[in-house]
């Protein structure tokens, strides 16, 4: 059984920075050898997928992030990260970490980022 536990929301005003994390566990979770992602959900609206990083490190972002997100990992410590820069009231949400493509199962509580103008 996998837990991902996120955790570095908060509420920032338009413009400034914030840095998520999120830490996995579980005794037969490889997790180096996953696909990893960072998805978000504001209120009224779906769940939408934000960044992915793949074993390699290779990554991707949804068009409205490049250039202000960026995804990494340290398999060391089974973490993955999200730093948000030049945020916008637009990046309000819930944000979860979850594998790629997600498991129902692993989705955690999330994180509340809130972005003020």
């Amino acid at each position: 059984q996998v837990q991902l536990v996120e955790s570095g929301g908060g509420l920032a005003q338009a413009g400034e920075s914030l840095r998520l994390s999120c830490s996995a566990s579980g005794s037969s979770f490889v997790f180096r050898a996953n696909a990893m992602a960072w998805y978000r959900q504001a209120p009224g609206n779906q769940r939408e997928l934000v960044a992915t990083i793949n074993s390699d490190s290779s990554t991707n972002y949804l068009e409205s992030v490049k250039g202000r997100f960026t995804i990494s990992r340290v398999n060391a410590e089974k973490k993955v990260y999200l730093q948000m820069s030049n945020l916008k009231p637009d990046d309000t949400a819930v944000y979860y970490c979850n594998k790629f493509p997600p498991r129902p199962y692993n989705w955690g509580q999330g994180t509340q980022v809130t972005v003020s103008s």
